[in-house]
C-alpha cells in the first residue's frame, strides 16, 4: 500500500475514496478515526489519507484526485433569480432543478 494524498476532511476523503474505486483503484481512508483527538495531537499527525493497495495504480490515482481539485465551480441562475453557485444541481430558494438536466 501507498500513500496518495492527504484530505482535509471526511466528505472529500470519501469523495475521492468513491472516484477512485469506481475506475479500478483499490484506495482505502486511513487515519478517519483520529479525528477526535486534533489538538490532542498535531493536526498534521491526524490528517486523513488515502491509500492505494496496488504500486502500479498509485501514479493514476494522484491523477485523478488532482483532476478532481481543479475541477471548476459552476456557477447558474435560477428561473426564480438566485444565483447558485458550486455543484448545487437544484434551487435551495424554490427547488427547480438547474436547466438542461
Amino acid at each position: 500500500m501507498k500513500r496518495v494524498a492527504k484530505a482535509s476532511n471526511i466528505v472529500e476523503a470519501t469523495l475521492w475514496i468513491d472516484m477512485l474505486t469506481s475506475t479500478g483503484i483499490e484506495a482505502s481512508v486511513q487515519r478517519q478515526f483520529l479525528q477526535g483527538v486534533i489538538g490532542d495531537i498535531p493536526p498534521d499527525q491526524a490528517a486523513l489519507e488515502i491509500w492505494v493497495a496496488h504500486e502500479e495504480q498509485v501514479m493514476r490515482a494522484r491523477e485523478l484526485i488532482e483532476g478532481l481539485k481543479r475541477t471548476p465551480q459552476r456557477q447558474w441562475f435560477c428561473q426564480c433569480g438566485e444565483r447558485i453557485e458550486g455543484g448545487f444541481e437544484q434551487c435551495w430558494n424554490c427547488g427547480a432543478l438547474i436547466p438542461g438536466l
